[in-house]
């Protein structure tokens, strides 16, 4: 999985990509792009995809292990497949998504940004690790910025 957090307009994301608990590459980039909207998936590669697909229209059959957080016209939302609909939850506070989340929200809790949650969420889950990258939502304007790894806001 992976660890990606939000906190005061700044997405934070791990580079960790493992199957059947082996890391693959600590090298993975979990942004995507399209249409003018930024990406952010945790979970099956293939299942994200498929959300993305979704939240354009798409319909998804069977079962979806993902979820992902959209970043459109500096609005934050997260999007997850259940019950064979697509739900879509706006994000206006403190929030992570991946294996890592729990221990990344109580970094947040405790007054860490979304960088310093991802890298504490790092030290106790395995699936989060590599690069953590970040990227400014600029409310302003419609396209955000991304730092350069272990930038913090």
């Amino acid at each position: 999985m992976t660890t990606i957090a939000y906190k005061d307009g700044v997405i934070a994301y791990d580079s960790r990509r493992t199957c059947d608990g082996r890391i693959i590459t600590d090298c993975a980039d979990k942004k995507r792009e399209r249409d003018g909207h930024v990406f952010f998936g945790s979970g099956s590669t293939s299942d994200i995809l498929n959300l993305m697909d979704a939240f354009f229209g798409a319909k998804i059959e069977g079962e979806c292990d993902a979820q992902v957080i959209v970043v459109h016209d500096g609005r934050v939302t997260e999007i997850i497949w259940t019950e064979g609909r697509l739900f879509k939850y706006p994000v206006d506070h403190e929030y992570a998504i991946g294996s890592g989340s729990d221990n990344a929200i109580t970094a947040m809790d405790m007054g860490a940004t979304a960088f310093q949650a991802v890298e504490m969420a790092s030290k106790r889950d395995t699936s989060t690790g590599g690069t953590i990258r970040t990227m400014i939502i600029d409310e302003g304007m419609a396209d955000a910025k991304t730092n350069a790894p272990g930038v913090t806001a």
